[in-house]
């Protein structure tokens, strides 16, 4: 018996990857900056930018993100992220989500990569 359920998904810029994919209520994306020649700040921008564009394909928005995963090539720059995090996810804690931060090795030149689990608005 097949059962049939509808996954909706963003094309990825690298074969056999989704950008985001949505399924039920819930929306997944991931973001790298395309160019590495960027510094932290600048790639930390630009995964923020494809993430919100991301979310707003399939109806939501960072208010409504429930987990996120960050990867840095450098864990010690992880107060260096974080600044850039507050700025970004905002003062209301209601929208606040769950995250971790870890150090690993990401392709060359990759600085940071952000994972995201979102809601939908009903």
């Amino acid at each position: 018996m097949t059962v049939e359920f509808s996954i909706e998904r963003a094309p990825g810029v690298a074969p056999g990857r989704s950008s985001a994919s949505c399924y039920g209520g819930l929306v997944w994306t991931v973001a790298t900056a395309l160019d590495k020649t960027l510094d932290l700040k600048g790639q930390i921008a630009a995964s923020f930018e494809k993430i919100e564009r991301m979310l707003a394909q399939f109806g939501t928005d960072k208010r409504y993100l429930l987990s996120v995963s960050v990867f840095l090539s450098d864990l010690d720059s992880k107060a260096d992220f974080d600044v850039a995090w507050r700025q970004w996810v905002g003062d209301n804690p209601d929208h606040w989500p769950q995250r971790a931060c870890m150090g690993t090795v990401l392709s060359p030149g990759t600085l940071v990569e952000i994972a995201v689990v979102a809601a939908k608005p009903e």
